[in-house]
């Protein structure tokens, strides 16, 4: 009976060794995915980005893998992926760092029609609602960052800008901008939102010191960034960069003017600003009488491609980086103390705080038709005037229609 005994205790004793060298087995296994993700990082992202960071979002994940881009601070434009792999072979992407220099054939901030603020299509090419311009599903305004200096964000990423001033080397760019975002569907947490912009800032001082650009980036500021609202409110109500139209509309209620607004705290010293206006489904049928009897049909597919307007003013470096795409053409990028105004993009310039600044005013192509000249540049010219006075700006040129308002 005892050797019975005995026998027993020595099978669990060899089990248990067994059992905790497969544990330890896997868990040298598990370090191993986690060192070489962390060095594919590392890799693909020219190490501008710490691995362990990237791979502690989304609650966190032990192996990931590397698209095939890679970023090249020799480009313009170059971005690194990262995708969360699972033990079924699944990946998602999970992360992905897009650097971004100003060029004068391209530029960093892009005015007009398109990107589309509002989702138009589900991924299975539906329609997803009726109502798409409660939710700017695709592009809502971006927050500053503190006071802006540094840059900005939105849920799912956070850009930080590094302008290289005087001693930078004579090859650095007058302009970056490093952006860190999540790819994963769902919420993004408010600690995701703090790595992110603590990557992105981190890769900014990484970036800038090997390329010799001379810049100061700015502390992030203490705790989690906010969520940044996506839903647009009623536009008579707005506050904030969208306070402009507000007022506006207490003078003039006339044709399909937007009824919903989404606006961003106003702070000078950030070097964006802006204020997306949309006309919800109820006022477009309730002013579709109004139209001239030629523009009627713009109102019958708004319900698909929905009316929208968007202000953005852009100062210091930002406003000598902003420009447009013409149709059928290259890019444009806007020289500052100019004015004009030509498919759905509205500019003027002025000089705000001694820094030169843009202000522009973009609309979707079916609702420039449907307002029609005459009221853009009515509208245009109430926000300059707002803006411009409230930032105390001085030699204002604005755009010929908008100044005399003869369209």
């Amino acid at each position: 009976m005892r050797a019975g005994w005995i026998g027993l205790w020595r099978c669990a004793a060899w089990g248990g060794i067994g059992l905790s060298l497969y544990a330890g087995w896997l868990t040298v296994d598990d370090v191993r995915d986690r060192s070489a993700s962390e060095h594919a990082i590392a890799e693909a992202c020219d190490g501008l980005v710490s691995g362990a960071a990237v791979m502690d979002l989304h609650g966190g994940t032990g192996r990931a893998e590397t698209g095939g881009d890679r970023i090249d601070t020799h480009k313009s434009r170059s971005l690194c992926t990262v995708y969360q792999a699972s033990g079924s072979g699944r990946t998602m992407r999970l992360f992905s760092l897009t650097v971004r220099n100003s060029d004068k054939a391209e530029p960093l901030n892009r005015i007009g029609p398109t990107p589309e603020p509002f989702a138009l299509r589900d991924s299975d090419g539906r329609t997803p609602k009726k109502d798409l311009t409660a939710v700017a599903d695709l592009r809502p305004e971006p927050r500053s960052l503190g006071d802006g200096s540094l840059g900005w964000y939105g849920d799912r990423y956070t850009t930080v800008r590094a302008e290289c001033g005087p001693g930078s080397d004579p090859a650095a760019p007058p302009l970056l901008h490093i952006t860190a975002s999540v790819g994963y569907d769902g919420d993004v947490s408010g600690a995701d939102r703090a790595r992110l912009a603590r990557v992105a800032r981190s890769a900014a001082e990484i970036l800038t010191h090997r390329i010799g650009c001379r810049t100061r980036l700015p502390a992030l500021p203490g705790g989690e960034p906010a969520p940044v609202p996506a839903v647009l409110r009623p536009a008579r109500s707005a506050g904030g960069s969208c306070a402009w139209f507000a007022g506006y509309l207490r003078h003039s209620d006339h044709g399909p003017l937007p009824d919903r607004a989404l606006s961003v705290p106003v702070r000078d010293t950030h070097p964006l600003e802006g204020c997306l206006l949309a006309v919800s489904p109820g006022q477009v049928r309730r002013t579709a009488d109004e139209l001239p009897e030629d523009k009627r049909d713009y109102a019958d597919t708004a319900e698909l491609s929905p009316w929208w307007l968007r202000t953005v003013t852009y100062t210091g470096a930002e406003a000598r980086a902003t420009g447009y795409e013409p149709l059928g053409g290259e890019d444009i990028v806007i020289e500052p103390g100019t004015a004009g105004q030509t498919n759905n993009v509205w500019w003027a310039s002025s000089v705000c705080g001694g820094k030169p600044a843009l202000h522009t005013l973009s609309t979707s192509y079916e609702y420039d038709n449907a307002l029609g000249s005459r009221t853009v540049s009515a509208l245009f010219r109430a926000y300059i005037d707002d803006i411009t006075e409230r930032r105390g700006c001085t030699h204002v040129t604005f755009p010929e229609a908008a100044g005399s308002g003869d369209r």
